[in-house]
């Protein structure tokens, strides 16, 4: 043995040291983020000194597997990236997103650069690219694994229509041996990005929801086509049905119903993460079977979701979104408005429960909205009305939205309200 060989503690041909592998490994990771960030910083001079001395670099990649020539293609660097392309860089390389140079590039305009890369044989896919739009929908939340439900288990043989929407329909249908509501998009709008963009806002929104009081929802399909949307079925249909078969309610049953409506919306108006539901009307308020004696909050397709520092900011949002007849006058007239266009359309309601007609019947939806809107209201006619009761529904639907009850208040009062009221069997003797 050679003293050289001694002295080293190691032959050529032992692996070395995990010191030295690590010490290796080190400049190893820290040349990578010197060359990326040389790319960053449009210093070509750098970045080919670099290269100069280590060709592998080229394929250098950072945590999210972007390589230096994605960095240079996002901002425009056509200098550094010339000098990576020299070097053999990959210009179809893809990062975590599945997005190639060229995607980004596009996705950041940078013309000058989208050319260079197509010169030299780059393709563009990914979310930015232009090969993006026909692909299918991407998932709205990452877990969504828990609740995206395979169409094939979908069993629409006995299924029958409950309702129509804006962008398609309703139908009972039965999921693993379970009664459910299921809303479908129009194969004709399938394609439709803004239709595409409010189904999966409002399954983003469903989502998070848990409430006796909400209609509950139980999963999506959004990799195929058509999208659907499955919720809990009520058997009790909808409120407009219930009040359209039996008139005025007593006012008992009025009262257990709007306490159900009432904590179903202080849930959705709670702070942080306000929810609007902006087209609260009978038709959206369903009852749970076919006694009647529930209610749950249902179709939140033009809700929004808003995040507030409190609960007073005022959004500026579309003017007329929702059904006019329920309508808030702020919203008829295209003025900023917050949650309490709720508490108008909720008076509305209470009032159409109580009275056994919609709210201005003798005006067609889009005339009782102006009407509304002038400083207008509804007559109360029905001897269901208690005093409580009508005060309760005044301040409602006052037409200075500051001036109306929250939710959380509402309940408050509708208990005590309950307290003085007699329980359905009674109720008709007294009136």
């Amino acid at each position: 043995m050679s003293g050289s060989e001694g002295s080293s503690g190691h032959s050529a041909g032992d692996p070395p040291p995990p010191a030295a592998v690590k010490k290796k490994d080190k400049a190893k990771v820290s040349r990578t983020s010197l060359i990326l960030w040389h790319a960053h910083q449009n210093d070509p001079a750098a970045v080919r000194k670099l290269l100069e001395e280590d060709r592998s670099l080229v394929q250098a990649r950072d945590y999210d597997n972007r390589t230096p020539l994605h960095v240079a293609s996002l901002h425009g660097w056509i200098e550094v990236a010339k000098c990576l392309i020299e070097y053999g860089a990959d210009v179809n390389a893809q990062d975590r997103w599945k997005n190639t140079p060229l995607a980004d590039a596009e996705g950041a305009r940078k013309h000058n650069m989208i050319e260079l890369l197509k010169s030299y044989g780059g393709l563009s896919y990914g979310q930015n690219g232009s090969h993006f739009e026909p692909r299918p929908v991407p998932p709205p939340l990452s877990n969504k694994c828990d609740w995206e439900i395979d169409p094939q288990e979908l069993d629409f043989t006995n299924s029958h229509l409950i309702g129509k929407g804006s962008f398609g329909e309703i139908v009972k249908a039965c999921w693993r041996g379970t009664p459910v509501a299921v809303k479908r998009i129009l194969p004709s709008l399938s394609d439709d990005k803004l239709v595409i963009q409010d189904f999966r806002h409002e399954v983003n929104l469903l989502v998070k929801l848990r409430h006796p009081n909400i209609v509950q929802f139980l999963g999506a399909v959004t990799e195929k086509k058509p999208l659907m949307l499955i919720t809990e079925y009520l058997r009790g249909g909808d409120l407009h049905q219930c009040l359209k078969g039996k008139g005025a309610l007593s006012p008992a049953t009025a009262v257990n119903f709007a306490l159900d409506m009432a904590r179903g919306m202080a849930y959705l108006h709670n702070e942080p993460n306000v929810i609007i539901h902006r087209d609260l009307k009978p038709r959206n308020v369903l009852l749970v079977n076919s006694n009647a004696d529930h209610l749950k909050v249902g179709d939140f397709g033009l809700s929004k979701l808003i995040r507030v520092q409190n609960s007073h900011d005022i959004y500026k949002m579309t003017g007329e979104t929702g059904s006019y007849r329920y309508m808030a006058p702020e919203v008829f007239k295209h003025r900023k408005y917050d949650k309490k266009v709720d508490v108008f359309s909720f008076a509305m309601i209470l009032y159409e429960m109580l009275e056994g007609e919609p709210p201005l019947s003798n005006l067609e939806a889009y005339e009782a909205a102006k009407y509304v809107a002038e400083g207008h209201r509804p007559i109360f006619k029905s001897k269901g009305y208690t005093p409580e009761l009508k005060e309760l529904t005044e301040n409602c639907w006052a037409a200075d939205m500051n001036k109306r009850p929250s939710f959380l208040d509402i309940l408050k009062r509708l208990e005590k309200i309950k307290e003085t009221i007699q329980p359905d069997h009674h109720w008709h003797i007294f009136t």
